[in-house]
């Protein structure tokens, strides 16, 4: 049977430098790559990143509560997540800097609340790898087809 707990760290490379990197991985910089993302606020948030910020998701049919548990700007975001029923644990995106681009950890730290919910996060482990290129390929693919700044004077 698959254990209920699993910690599970990869790594991505994302061409922009830290400090840019650290805003995809915001509640409301996410939303930008990641399909089916759109946090919900129940309290205003002017700093998404604010440790004590609450958010909701929607995301792959699932509802999950989120909350902003610590942060240093343009280095390290952390979130705890519960999905009721289902699983609940810490995500936390660590980025150093490469150059121009930024290398970022995603560690998820995940507890399985049901049987059922096992099998789903042994599913969840055994694709991470890909689950961590998916979100290589939609930041690549949305940081060459953003708009460009007003600023800009391209040739």
């Amino acid at each position: 049977m698959n254990s209920p707990q699993r910690r599970l760290t990869g790594r991505i490379l994302v061409d922009v430098p830290p400090g840019e990197a650290f805003g995809l991985f915001t509640p409301r910089g996410e939303q930008n790559w990641a399909h089916g993302w759109h946090p919900q606020f129940p309290a205003p948030a002017p700093d998404d990143t604010e440790p004590g910020t609450v958010f909701e998701t929607d995301a792959h049919g699932q509802h999950t509560i989120w909350l902003v548990t610590g942060r240093q700007p343009g280095q390290r975001i952390s979130y705890a997540r519960v999905t009721p029923g289902d699983q609940a644990g810490t995500v936390t995106i660590t980025i150093n800097g490469a150059g121009c681009q930024s290398e970022v950890e995603v560690t998820y730290q995940l507890t399985a609340l049901t049987d059922a919910a096992r099998h789903t996060l042994g599913k969840f482990a055994d694709g991470y790898s890909a689950y961590l290129e998916s979100w290589q390929d939609a930041i690549t693919a949305w940081l060459h087809h953003r708009p460009l700044p007003p600023n800009h004077h391209g040739n």
